[in-house]
């Protein structure tokens, strides 16, 4: 029988051809890696979280990607989120989640209360998956360290929920800053209307059925036990410190993001507090933070004040008018030798208090130094695909800051200035209570 002959070159067509309808997305073969995705490829995400502002964070990757899986334990906060996402699949349980559907997902994320962000963000990285974790990062000192160690070990694209650090504003506010503006910044006063949910308050003693809506162990989590009361869930956990991390906890991660970026602020050397009564399970209704910043290369030594429970600083003289102070029920204002500048507390619309200094640097912008991004969503999600790290990271970011912020909470509970190892953030003030430091998780949670 006679043999036809094929060309190697035909041949190589021929099996490439056939191949390309074999090609099946990384995910299903379960690979792992920072790079396993091309831009143009969806995400398969998975979100832990899903009502109040998780409903947010569930629309804002579900925009561009695939949300692959819900979980939520209070199924009329996450109806929202089911009803928009009807496909994707549902859990009550994140450890379950991840355990079965670990294979075909790429990216979580977390949006929960403070106290189970550390557990759920470290079960999600351990198995290689991104991760987009709700501010604050963590409710503890400790467990800030614990996902920036796990971020760098086990190199997945992370970025914390504090949005303005990807906006406009705040990249306004360095390069005006830098550009000498306002001359050299000495003071950054901030302030806000939270907390918006009961705090100051002792302990609940009368009693309530749980829900038939809510799994209440399951929201537990980490926490110590405790009766399901209404004063805790769905909203009104951000005030008890087994839950939450009060105003501070809540706001500073936003407000005090463009300081800590621009300045380069670090950690401080001391901490003051002073605040209305205190609480043993809760946060007080006001309080008034004062953080010292060290001198570093240039920069002189920089004092950052943070008031909260609707507590204004002083009108600035560039305010002739007392009713247009403040001009918004949360804010910031940098102080600098020759000028003074005010943001939200987000660092959008940044503006010079002085109208002739503000005409003339709208006019006259300085250089952008500092790339735009198309949103924090955006930003992570390119991340997650191979490119560049998010603004806002665990390890070179988002982790620091939330130390930052949280070494404030040790100054409120404990009724005493907190002395800090500049370099390290270690806490040089003795007596501080271990439990404040780091937290003693449930029996049945770890990772």
């Amino acid at each position: 029988m006679s043999r036809k002959h094929i060309s190697r070159r035909r041949f190589v067509g021929d099996v490439t051809a056939g191949l390309a309808f074999t090609i099946v997305p990384a995910h299903v073969l379960g690979a792992r890696g920072r790079n396993r995705l091309a831009p143009s490829d969806k995400l398969n995400i998975a979100c832990i979280g899903v009502g109040g502002r998780g409903a947010d964070d569930v629309r804002g990757v579900g925009k561009t990607e695939n949300v692959y899986a819900l979980c939520y334990l209070d199924d009329r906060q996450a109806a929202g989120s089911f009803q928009a996402f009807p496909l994707a699949k549902r859990f009550k349980d994140f450890r379950v989640m991840l355990e079965k559907e670990g294979k075909s997902i790429d990216a979580v994320t977390v949006s929960t209360p403070d106290h189970t962000h550390t557990i759920a963000g470290m079960t999600a990285m351990k198995l290689g998956k991104h991760v987009r974790i709700q501010k604050p990062l963590a409710r503890t000192l400790w467990e800030v360290k614990q996902l920036e160690d796990a971020a760098r070990k086990y190199k997945v694209a992370t970025q914390m929920g504090n949005q303005g650090h990807a906006e406009e504003g705040t990249r306004q506010i360095r390069e005006w800053v830098e550009a000498g503006a306002i001359g050299t910044v000495r003071q950054i006063e901030l302030w806000t209307n939270r907390p918006i949910w009961p705090q100051a308050l002792d302990r609940p003693l009368d009693e309530f059925y749980t829900p038939s809506w809510i799994d209440w162990d399951l929201w537990l989590g980490t926490a110590p036990e405790r009766p399901y009361h209404p004063a805790y869930a769905p909203f009104k956990w951000r005030g008890w410190w087994d839950f939450g991390t009060g105003a501070l906890g809540d706001i500073a991660c936003h407000s005090m993001d463009a300081s800590f970026w621009a300045l380069e602020l670090g950690y401080p050397t001391r901490i003051e507090a002073e605040s209305t009564k205190l609480f043993s399970e809760t946060a007080p209704a006001c309080s008034r933070i004062t953080y010292s910043f060290a001198a570093k290369g240039n920069r002189p030594p920089i004092t950052v004040v943070w008031r909260d429970g609707s507590l204004y600083p002083p009108r600035p003289r560039e305010v002739t008018d007392p009713s247009a102070w403040p001009f918004d029920t949360s804010g910031q204002l940098w102080v600098g030798d020759s000028g003074k500048l005010v943001a939200g507390i987000y660092g959008e619309s940044p503006r010079l208090l002085d109208p002739t200094r503000q005409a003339d640097i709208v006019a006259h912008p300085p250089a952008q130094k500092y790339p735009r991004t198309e949103g924090s969503y955006a930003e992570w999600i390119a991340a997650c695909k191979g490119g560049t790290p998010a603004g806002s990271n665990i390890p070179d970011h988002a982790g620091p800051l939330t130390e930052m912020v949280l070494l404030g909470n040790l100054a409120v509970r404990t009724a005493q200035p907190i002395d800090v190892d500049p370099q390290t953030g270690a806490v040089l003030t003795p007596g501080v209570p271990e439990e404040y430091l780091k937290p003693t998780y449930r029996k049945g949670w770890s990772w």
